[in-house]
Formats: structure tokens, C-alpha cells, sequence
């Protein structure tokens, strides 16, 4: 199985993919490590965001995606254009699940990764990426045992 983990940010969808495959993670190549939205305003923008994501999905034959969530409202509210990448994300064909930043902590501490982040070869602002994605497939491992 093949998660891409997304975390929104201001105008820009930051992503890593993990795979789970027999008893082993791991973390393929990808040619984009984010999406950023041009215009926020504009409807050929969010077209265009909706169409290279999903793109990408398809030709990395990922099975689903695991979203980060933001608050709606408060300080650590999610921007508009957050939320706007988040709908165009949600309207391909490919399964996408919300996960909390309290439910990516839990999961991580309970099943920390095996491999330090550094070890990667992943930039830094990819890491909430990975986590989510990464508690996301355990989540969904050890359900099902």
C-alpha cells in the first residue's frame, strides 16, 4: 500500500510518500516535494493544482492520502487557500483521510519509525509529510491485526 501525506500550508501542499510492503516501510522517490498555488483567486490556478496532484498520484499508483488537519477557526487556523487545495485534493478518485496532528503524535509514539529522518533523503520540510503518512499506514496496519 501507498500513502502520500499532505501538509497544507498557506498556498502550498507539501507531500512524501511512504509504502508498506510485507513487513517493511518505505519511502520512494518522487519527482515533487510540494504543489504551490499560483493564484488563489483564480479558477484556471486550482485547475491547474488539481490536475499536476492527481497526476502525480496516478503515476505513482498511490492508494490513498492522508491529509494533515488544520483548525478552523482560531489562531492556528488553516488559510482560504488551505482549504481550497484541501477540496481539490478531496474531488480525484483516490481515497483521502483527515489525520489530526494529536492522532500523527499518538501513532508515531506508539509505533515510532524504525529509520531516523535524517537518514531519509527527504528535505526537512517534508517531515510533518512523512509522519502523517507514516502514522496513517500504521494506523491501518495494526488495525487489522
Amino acid at each position: 500500500m501507498r500513502v502520500c501525506g499532505v501538509e497544507l500550508k498557506g498556498s502550498e501542499a507539501v507531500i512524501c510518500m511512504v509504502s508498506y510492503k510485507g513487513d517493511s516501510y518505505n519511502v520512494p522517490e518522487c519527482r515533487r516535494h510540494s504543489f504551490t498555488l499560483s493564484d488563489h483567486e483564480g479558477q484556471e490556478a486550482i485547475r491547474e493544482f488539481h490536475f499536476a496532484f492527481h497526476k502525480l498520484l496516478e503515476d505513482y499508483h498511490v492508494d490513498e492520502v492522508a491529509v494533515i488537519a488544520r483548525e478552523y477557526k482560531g489562531k492556528q487556523a488553516g488559510s482560504a487557500s488551505s482549504f481550497k487545495l484541501e477540496s481539490a485534493i478531496q474531488l480525484g478518485n483516490t481515497p483521502v483521510v483527515m489525520i489530526t496532528p494529536q492522532a500523527i503524535r499518538a501513532q508515531n509514539k506508539r509505533n515510532p519509525p524504525l529509520v531516523d529522518f535524517a537518514v531519509l533523503e527527504l528535505r526537512k520540510f517534508q517531515q510533518p509529510a512523512f509522519e502523517a503518512a507514516y502514522a496513517y499506514l500504521t494506523q491501518k496496519r495494526f488495525a487489522k491485526d
